[in-house]
């Protein structure tokens, strides 16, 4: 058992243990400067853009084509605009259900004259019959149950979205998504809808209650949510046991 934990303690002291001896005993060093563009998360990107379009210039004259006030207006109004998306929900509810139910049924069938046949019973059947109760059925079921829900959700996020497209009615299509990791626990948001440009504020920013088909889902993924979660094989007996 000794011998087989000696290549394991090996490959883990490979893997990220000497880069913890080498801090042993000093702060962790810094990185060195570099090009911001060469990053790993500032990699080339491509997202969606408008259609270059000529400016009309009209002479004598300070209004520009396509703006929506006579300053420069801040808001999203082309494919590849930003806007700020505003996320504060809270949600309550609370419901209690409660039934019962009860049913007694009671079956009584004779034959105490069927053309003279009745008296051949006795003969076609192993013991004495009474033609007038052949049959006797009695029922009776009882079912109560209690149902109660309660839940209570807080998320207050902002987020930046990118509107992807102008849909014929002029409507825009917006998504976004935003990653903060902290130590190895990775937590993201997404967002995507569907908004009008003129709920967009002066601010560049919309309510979350004011996108459409809105799809909002926040989470994360890490060595805490990990633990969080049931292992493999009994997500596994979950699904396929019947009981």
């Amino acid at each position: 058992m000794r011998t087989a934990l000696v290549p394991i303690l090996l490959l883990s002291l490979g893997a990220g243990g000497c880069a913890r001896l080498a801090d042993i005993g000093s702060a962790p060093s810094l990185s060195e400067i570099s090009n911001p563009a060469m990053q790993p998360e500032a990699r080339v990107i491509s997202l969606p853009m408008p259609q270059p379009s000529m400016a009309e210039q009209i002479p004598s004259s300070l209004w520009r084509t396509g703006s929506r006030d006579f300053f420069r207006d801040p808001r999203a109004k082309a494919v590849g605009d930003l806007l700020t998306v505003v996320i504060d929900i809270s949600d309550q509810a609370q419901l209690r259900n409660s039934t019962q139910r009860g049913r007694t049924n009671n079956e009584k069938a004779g034959l105490p004259n069927f053309f003279g046949l009745e008296s051949r019973l006795p003969a076609i059947l192993p013991d004495a019959v009474d033609p007038s109760s052949l049959v006797d059925l009695d029922s009776s079921s009882t079912s109560s149950g209690n149902g109660t829900i309660q839940r209570n959700e807080r998320i207050a996020m902002r987020v930046a979205a990118v509107v992807t497209q102008v849909l014929p009615n002029a409507n825009f299509v917006i998504a976004g998504r935003q990653e903060v990791r902290v130590n190895y626990e990775l937590r993201e948001m997404r967002i995507a809808g569907v908004i009008r440009p003129e709920d967009i504020s002066n601010a560049n920013t919309i309510e979350y209650d004011k996108i459409a088909e809105a799809r909002i889902t926040y989470g994360g993924r890490g060595q805490i949510t990990d633990v969080q979660q049931p292992r493999y094989g009994q997500q596994v007996l979950d699904v396929i046991l019947p009981f």
